[in-house]
């Protein structure tokens, strides 16, 4: 994997536009981790950033988190690169069987991910995620301007009262919208700037942290 320093951004809070989706009551009894018996997988894979079999979801042990580790997925322009490269996005289906009785949402996203870019060329990063049936959460987009050569990690939090739950008694696939791009901007166009979320050795993760609780 290449070698950068980590940039850490925390985001706003994600605010959420469904205004037929019921907020957490305070009242409501928390988990301190998940159920066991979660498992987690690939409906399908749409989008030129997530070829198929190029993304795998991985359930952590404490059931607190599952991440998203990506192969194939770099935005770059400049020198002969195809203008089409310049933006790459990706869709995840994921089915995430969760035990009966139980209700997740998500509240923590960590995306990490890789930046070369040029002086004077920008990129972002990109994403949003919603349960099948229910509206999309509020899109953020994290900026990134040259000259940078690093890691970065960007952080979003949803605070408690906007938290969108998994329907209890029922399952509903988990969509994960995500994009990168790059815009040359006044940089040298016979150099390369690139924005990625692929990793190599397994240590470039996306991160989505649940938390859980009981149903009626």
């Amino acid at each position: 994997m290449r070698k950068g320093i980590a940039l850490s951004t925390a985001a706003a809070a994600l605010a959420m536009t469904a205004a037929s989706v019921t907020p957490a009551a305070a009242s409501e009894h928390l988990l301190a981790h998940g159920p066991t018996g979660i498992t987690i997988d690939v409906v399908s894979y749409n989008g030129s950033g997530c070829p198929k079999d190029s993304a795998e979801p991985a359930i952590a042990p404490t059931a607190d988190s599952f991440t998203v580790t990506y192969a194939k997925y770099i935005a770059q322009a400049g020198g002969t690169v195809s203008p089409v490269e310049s933006r790459k996005s990706c869709q995840l289906i994921l089915n995430v069987h969760v035990p009966h009785g139980f209700s997740y949402a998500v509240s923590t996203t960590e995306h990490r991910g890789y930046a070369s870019l040029q002086p004077g060329a920008s990129g972002a990063q990109v994403a949003n995620y919603y349960f099948q049936g229910q509206p999309e959460t509020a899109q953020t987009s994290h900026p990134l301007a040259g000259p940078i050569k690093r890691n970065w990690q960007f952080n979003d939090s949803v605070t408690f009262t906007q938290l969108v739950w998994s329907p209890c008694g029922e399952e509903r696939f988990f969509n994960i919208k995500t994009e990168v791009r790059v815009d040359q901007g006044t940089s040298d166009k016979t150099k390369i700037s690139f924005v990625g979320v692929d990793s190599l050795d397994n240590t470039v993760k996306t991160t989505y942290r649940y938390t859980w609780k009981t149903c009626p």
